[in-house]
């Protein structure tokens, strides 16, 4: 288990990392609004309480590293650089969506910013991740990818495989497992054997065992991790322990018969809060909650001001123009 530097980020980093946290929340609360309002197809997987994990590892991240998602991915997006008001476009089905309005809350993607996709599979973003990892070693580049999943994709069988693949090959691949502590439903410690770090020490990757809360925790140990990969010492691995102060998805209190955290555990959870760890270092944090809450809100409007896409989209959003085939 791997030692935190000593080095800081900055106090302008620090308010920069605090801008997209709040703005990440405001958007997850917005969006919650828009699901109970009817205004999202479907259902969405907030990241409410998760900030920190995202917004401090993609600090550290250019355009030409790319990262894979999961379905509570909003977040990811976000501080990965993608467009507030497309994304929301996106999430409401609308054309101007960053996937034509087709894609939707589970997959939001923008290739121009390094965001490979989120993906609905528990475990999906992990493989495709390995796959970029590989054109990025056989490219020669010095950019890195970092793929995201939950405590329940670290049981699924592609997490074992991937970490094979990428120690053997040393692929640029940075493995972040958000450790909520539920997998859906069922508390982690129900399901999962162990720490879920560990799972890596076989194929002597580095790993990092840290509080996800805590964004200066997360700053430095993704610039370490980083450092490492670009490097060339290959894959490296964080376990981010934080606490999921959402729901499952948006509406589960209308389908589940009784709650599955407590009154305490909740009490305890919403506590934890990163952005009520950073908001005490912060100069003019109340001014930049305004502003944030603000600029949400006008882009949710604008994008719910927009057009859905057109009946023949999919056929054009599904094949190339040279396409002879029976369409």
């Amino acid at each position: 288990m791997k030692k935190l530097p000593n080095n800081i980020p900055t106090k302008d980093e620090l308010q920069k990392m605090f801008r997209m946290m709040v703005t990440i929340r405001e958007t997850e609360n917005t969006l919650l609004a828009s699901n109970k309002a009817g205004n999202t197809p479907g259902q969405v997987h907030l990241s409410n309480g998760q900030e920190a994990i995202c917004v401090g590892i993609s600090s550290h991240l250019t355009d030409e590293d790319q990262i894979t998602s999961n379905h509570r991915g909003h977040g990811h997006f976000l501080a990965k650089g993608g467009n507030l008001k497309a994304m929301f476009s996106e999430i409401y089905g609308m054309a101007d969506g960053v996937c034509g309005g087709m894609g939707g809350s589970m997959h939001v993607a923008d290739l121009s910013k390094g965001i490979v996709g989120a993906n609905g599979i528990v475990g999906g973003g992990i493989s495709i991740a390995t796959g970029v990892a590989f054109a990025k070693k056989l490219d020669g580049s010095n950019h890195i990818v970092v793929t995201y999943f939950g405590d329940g994709a670290s049981n699924q069988g592609v997490l074992m495989e991937c970490l094979n693949i990428t120690a053997l090959w040393k692929l640029p691949l940075l493995f972040v497992c958000e450790n909520n502590g539920y997998s859906e439903f069922s508390p982690t410690k129900t399901v999962t054997k162990g720490d879920i770090s560990m799972r890596a020490k076989p194929f002597g990757i580095p790993i990092w065992q840290i509080n996800g809360n805590e964004i200066i925790e997360v700053w430095q140990t993704g610039q370490e991790a980083i450092e490492h990969i670009r490097s060339g010492g290959g894959p490296a691995f964080i376990e981010a322990k934080t606490w999921r102060q959402s729901g499952h998805f948006s509406r589960e209190n209308l389908v589940l018969q009784k709650p599955y955290r407590t009154e305490e555990e909740e009490k305890e959870g919403l506590a934890d809060d990163p952005i009520i760890h950073l908001t005490p270092k912060i100069d003019g944090a109340e001014l930049i909650m305004k502003e944030v809450k603000d600029e949400v809100e006008r882009a949710s409007k604008a994008a719910l001001m927009g057009t859905p896409p057109a009946s023949n989209a999919a056929k054009k959003l599904m094949f190339s123009d040279t396409y002879k085939g029976y369409y």
